[in-house]
């Protein structure tokens, strides 16, 4: 019985250390890595939700900034960190991107990494400078028809997200429009003001002011459904675009291998502090809608959103580099 035992102690040490690790989580400051320099949408939406989360886990979440690369370094350094739920990390859109854009990842995307959570989804807008004669999507597809590569469209740069918007929906609708890239969605968005390009599909948050100033047009928001914050905004696919579904997903990540009762105590946290009125108000007001989904839910949107575009960009003829 004495043999038994020791042997049914001893074959599963790693899942008991495991398990008397979960239960006693956290025991210590958790590292929140931002792939981002300070002052970004990810900044935000950590300071808005970082209390509310210190205070479901007990201890305080901590923010380490570790930008470049389009968040590979961040993402990687998170990767080779311990699984043991004190290193975690913020990551944008970019993060599902860049396996179709960069050749040689040090990581894998869908096996080094944990899903804890999808933040927040930051929904896109297609937006147009006022010269341009056109009031909906159906329009400016018209037009865009009728007058091939005149339309110009700005993005903050080849491979981001408002290129591969604009990608998307020259796929979809057998329309060409000429991509004009820039170092930064400020620049981007300034030309477009001045009407040096006519269209651009941007996040709700960056363009919002103008649209309401009246320097810019948006025609429709491109969530899957239409964004608290924009209710009488059509989505694309209602605009007559079916299919069409852009977004900038923010998701909570940790590295492989983390136990499963430390990852739902961290998702725990981040869902109890988006469902906090006070944070979902004020993450509605700067255009983000919350989520926090279930990890599995989370593990297939980041499975899905890695094969949409890199189909996008296949069709798109983009190599990585």
């Amino acid at each position: 019985m004495k043999t038994l035992i020791v042997v049914s102690c001893v074959l599963p040490a790693v899942l008991a250390a495991s398990c008397v690790g979960a239960q006693s989580f956290p025991v210590k400051p958790v590292r929140m890595i931002n792939p981002a320099a300070p002052g970004g949408n990810s900044d935000i939406f950590f300071r808005q939700l970082s209390p509310r989360m210190s205070e479901a886990l007990g201890q305080q979440l901590i923010i380490d900034y570790r930008p470049g690369a389009g968040g590979v370094v961040g993402a990687e350094i998170t990767a080779k960190s311990p699984p043991d739920g004190y290193t975690t990390a913020i990551v944008a859109g970019s993060f599902v991107i860049n396996p179709s854009l960069m050749r040689k990842l040090p990581y894998d995307t869908v096996r080094d990494f944990t899903p804890l959570g999808l933040i927040v989804d930051v929904p896109a807008g297609t937006v147009v400078h006022p010269s341009l004669p056109v009031k909906n999507v159906k329009e400016l597809i018209a037009f865009a028809r009728a007058r091939p590569g005149e339309i110009n469209y700005s993005s903050s740069g080849p491979g981001a997200l408002g290129h591969l918007s604009g990608e998307l929906l020259s796929s979809l609708t057998k329309i060409k429009i000429v991509h004009i890239p820039y170092k930064g969605i400020a620049p981007a968005t300034i030309d477009l003001v001045a009407g040096h390009v006519q269209l651009s599909f941007a996040s709700i948050p960056v363009i919002i002011g103008h649209v309401q100033a009246g320097r810019l047009r948006l025609l429709a928001q491109a969530g899957e459904k239409r964004a608290t914050s924009l209710p009488n905004v059509p989505t694309m696919q209602e605009a007559g675009v079916p299919g069409y579904v852009v977004s900038s997903p923010f998701s909570f990540i940790g590295p492989a291998g983390m136990p499963r009762p430390i990852a739902e105590r961290l998702n725990d946290a981040l869902v109890k502090a988006l469902n906090d009125p006070a944070n979902r108000k004020a993450l509605i007001a700067q255009g983000a809608e919350p989520v926090g989904n279930t990890i599995d839910e989370h593990a297939a949107f980041i499975r899905r959103e890695i094969e949409k575009w890199r189909q996008v960009i296949q069709n798109a003829g983009i190599q990585p580099q």
